[in-house]
Order: C-alpha cells, then structure tokens, then sequence
C-alpha cells in the first residue's frame, strides 16, 4: 500500500509536532507516521487554522525535524477488545507488553468517536460488597458508579485497590479491567504475578502507561481501555469494573502536554482544559441498556492538599470518595481511612436502606464527637471528662478500631492472613458498639 503524502512539518517542541498540510487534509481520528519510518506515530491534538494542526508524537520516536514529509495511514487509532484480550496486558497503541503475540479473533475498536452513542442510564441500587468494612459501611458501591480512592504518597492507595481487585474479581463473575497511568513499573508487575497466583488474570485484561513512558501515551492509556471496556460492556452485555491506578498521573500527563503546545496555564498552574480531559474520559465510565462500567479510581493528593485544584475537580466527578490519611496511617490503622472526611452521595435509604443509613449516621455523630473531645482531654485529661462523653469517647475508639483489617494482598508481608466481611455482618458489629 502506497502511502499519501499530506503535509510536512513545519515545528517540533517536545512531543507536540506543527504540521502544514498540502493537497489532503486527513481527518482528526486518522494516525499520520513520517515518510520512510515505521516508529512514527502522530495523533491529532488541535488545529491552529485550515492549513495547520498540532499532533502528538505517541511514541516518543527521535529524530523529527522540520520539512520531513508526512503520510497518512489510512486508519485510525484503536483499542483491543473482546473476550479474546482477556488475561492480556497491552500498553496505550494496543500493543501487547507481557511476552505473548497479539491474541488471534480480538476486536479493535476506534479510541475516540465523533459522535458517540447515547447512554440510557438506568437507575439501580446493585450493591457490590468489597469485604472492606470501612468500605462497605461508609461509601458503598452501587453498580454503574464511580468510587475514588485519595491519599498522598505512602499511604496505602495501591494496596487498597489491590485488595477491592482481589475481592470483588473473586466473588462476581464481572470483567475487571486495570488501568495504569504513570505508577511504579514494579508495581504493575507485582499486582500482575498477585492476579496469575489468585487464578483471577484469567478475567482482567491490564493496560499500563507506566511512568517511564512519555506524557502521551499516559494521557492516551486510560482513553484506550475505556474504549475497549466500552466495547465488551454493549456488545457483549458484559459488567465491568474498571481499576484507574492514577488518574491524577493522567491528568498530570495532560499538563505536560499542555506546556509543550505553550498554553496558558490556570491558576493552580494546571492546563485550562482540565475539566473537559476528566470528563472526556469519566463520561465513558457509565453504564448503557446493555452492561456497566463500574469504575474505582486512585488519586494521588500533592502534598497531602486535600483543596489541591486538579483532586478537587477529580473529586466533583466521583460518586463516593475514600479518604486515606497519613495520619490515621502513622497510627498503625489500615486501611488508613479517614472516617470523617470520607464521603458518599450514594449513601441513602434508597440505596442502602433504612437501617444501614441511620447506623451512619450515628457513628458519623459519634466520630464528630470524638474529635471535639480530643482537644479537650489534650489539656484536662480523659479522666475529667463527664460520663456520657467518656462513654461516647470509648465508643469512637472501639469504632475506629473495628473499621481497621488485614489486607489479603498484603498476607505474605505481614504474615497475618487476610479478613473478609459481609456487610450483614459489618452492619451488627457496628450495632453491637453502639448499644454499648
């Protein structure tokens, strides 16, 4: 096949590559490559006028200099999907990073769409239990919705996730995807020999935009799987839940690129698109009349800024938010939640009924007493303290201790075997504590 020249390149700053079209203008979708080299890739970014437009050079290739001739490809950028992928790992092109061939009869499907379908999203109150206490009784998942998982560095993010993996991917016959974008290498390859020995890799299909890629394929990789989840979820009726493990990396990846096209920043020094990234990307995370995408996301808080920008922008788009606090870490409870400052709008009786919500509500009221009293004993000690607040003081602390559990993922650490919870039991241990 004889490739079409379209155009030349007029300037190269970092990734973000300046091309001056001639006699065919391609679409936005197509991948354009450099004439004579097969390591080329250019996805469209922008256009600056009808003759010019901005890409990304995906893969990060050298060598690019004005005047080199640019071809159109003839196809546009996709992503692997169907039941084929399954038990695969692939970076952001698709393209298979864990030592086997490309699998045979897999689908590939375009990354981004013109015009995409619309969503019928239907109203459920599926409940998806975790074995997670905290989880469960604080910020619940409803099938279809969003739950993120946010802490600084060190904090327990990764292994929280793991453990849902772990849980969840055993005990429900949904397709799990893992996402990702710029974490630790080593990190990727542990959670995948964790899958492989927990036989649970046979239902997951991984992508990963590690951080020692460049910024584009970050900023592609969670679009890539979305694609390909979106996929299995209409056409195969398939429910997903789907594993981001950073998108605060990806939203990071985004503002490099930004930098390089030499946009203004907005105050915060993030790029001024950062709504519309996120929602791009969280608007595919729904569910449809056929399936759903159930989607749990960490999010790495800079400098433990809990009012940082780019996580409270995150934060708005999410149903539920698990906060882990350094604090609560450093004091030998895990997962290190921060019972308060975790919050749910899924947390209704419509959802998960009457009983549930009120014992909420009441350890929240507890909780919220508890550290108005911490100031207090600081000064007078616990022993002056009236009857009823030592009372409640001693329920708080025998509640933050019940909310605490070994991890199964960290088992061969520790040495201490992993616990599991229903939430029936989360429920009566919680009333057991509040009836004293």
């Amino acid at each position: 096949m004889k490739l079409v020249v379209c155009g030349a390149i007029t300037a190269v700053q970092g990734l973000v590559v300046t091309v001056r079209f001639t006699d065919n203008r391609p679409e936005p979708g197509e991948v354009l490559a450099l004439e004579g080299r097969d390591d080329v890739s250019l996805i469209w970014r922008e256009y600056i006028d009808r003759d010019r437009a901005r890409y990304i050079n995906i893969t990060g290739a050298n060598g690019l200099a004005a005047h080199q001739r640019i071809t159109m490809t003839g196809h546009e950028l996709t992503a692997p999907s169907g039941k084929a992928i399954l038990g695969r790992v692939f970076d952001a092109l698709g393209r298979p990073i864990d030592g086997h061939p490309m699998p045979e009869k897999l689908v590939q499907v375009p990354i981004y769409s013109t015009r995409p379908p619309a969503q019928y999203r239907p109203i459920t109150a599926d409940l998806l239990e975790t074995g997670v206490k905290v989880i469960d009784f604080f910020a619940p998942f409803v099938k279809g919705r969003k739950i993120g998982i946010i802490g600084g560095a060190g904090v327990g993010k990764t292994v929280l996730t793991t453990e849902l993996i772990h849980n969840i991917s055993s005990s429900d016959s949904a397709t799990s995807y893992f996402v990702g974008i710029g974490e630790r290498i080593r990190e990727g390859h542990e959670l995948y020999e964790t899958l492989q020995q927990r036989k649970l890799l046979a239902n997951t299909v991984m992508f990963f935009g590690q951080m020692n890629e460049n910024a584009g394929m970050r900023s592609l990789v969670g679009q890539a799987a979305a694609a390909s989840a979106e996929y299995l979820r209409d056409a195969e009726s398939a429910d997903i839940l789907f594993f981001v493990d950073n998108i605060y990396r990806y939203v990071q990846a985004n503002n490099e690129l930004s930098t390089m096209l030499g946009e203004i920043p907005s105050e915060g020094g993030y790029q001024p698109s950062l709504y519309s990234e996120l929602h791009r990307l969280e608007e595919r995370l729904n569910s449809s009349a056929k399936g759903s995408i159930t989607s749990v996301q960490s999010i790495y808080i800079p400098a433990d800024d809990l009012s940082d920008p780019a996580v409270v922008e995150i934060s708005q788009q999410l149903d539920s938010v698990i906060v882990l606090s350094r604090k609560v870490f450093e004091s030998g409870i895990f997962p290190a939640v921060d019972l308060l400052a975790t919050r749910s709008s899924l947390l209704s009786p419509e959802f998960v009924g009457d009983r549930h919500y009120l014992l909420v509500r009441q350890v929240q009221q507890i909780l919220e007493r508890h550290r108005s009293l911490q100031s207090i004993i600081a000064i007078i000690g616990e022993s002056e303290l009236s009857i009823s607040d030592r009372q409640a003081y001693d329920k708080a602390l025998k509640l933050i201790q019940f909310f605490s559990q070994s991890m199964f993922v960290t088992e061969v650490l520790s040495g201490i075997k992993g616990q599991t919870f229903t939430r029936e039991q989360t429920l009566s241990g919680v009333e057991e504590i509040l009836a004293g």
